[in-house]
């Protein structure tokens, strides 16, 4: 099993810079890839942005130019730099992970303010 838990969301305003984390915990020997999707209300879970193990990323359009992703492998933690917020990232943010399994965090709620 895989614990994946997300930290950081919040309100902020049009513009502004969040940083997401997501600490991963339990069997993390397995894990390859980290990412990160986002549902807004009435919307589908949209995949916002990934990274491999050895570090490749894939970004959504919507937000490749003002979303980065990175990982610390030692720490078995993810992060979301996010800046340039607009109104339309308003979401909650979940981490996803898989291995023998797909696992998924709670979410932390980010809202931008227009």
């Amino acid at each position: 099993q895989v614990q994946l838990v997300e930290s950081g969301g919040g309100l902020v305003q049009a513009g502004g810079s969040l940083r997401l984390s997501c600490a991963a915990s339990g069997s993390t020997g397995r894990i390859n890839f980290m990412a990160w999707y986002r549902q807004a209300p009435g919307k589908q879970r949209e995949m916002v942005a990934s990274i491999t193990t050895g570090g490749s990323t894939n970004y959504a359009d919507s937000v490749k130019g003002r979303f980065t992703i990175s990982r610390d492998n030692a720490k078995n933690t993810a992060y979301l730099q996010m800046n340039s917020l607009k109104p339309d990232d308003t979401a909650v943010y979940y981490c996803h992970t898989s291995g023998a399994y797909s696992y998924w965090g709670r979410g932390t709620q980010v809202t931008v303010s227009s």
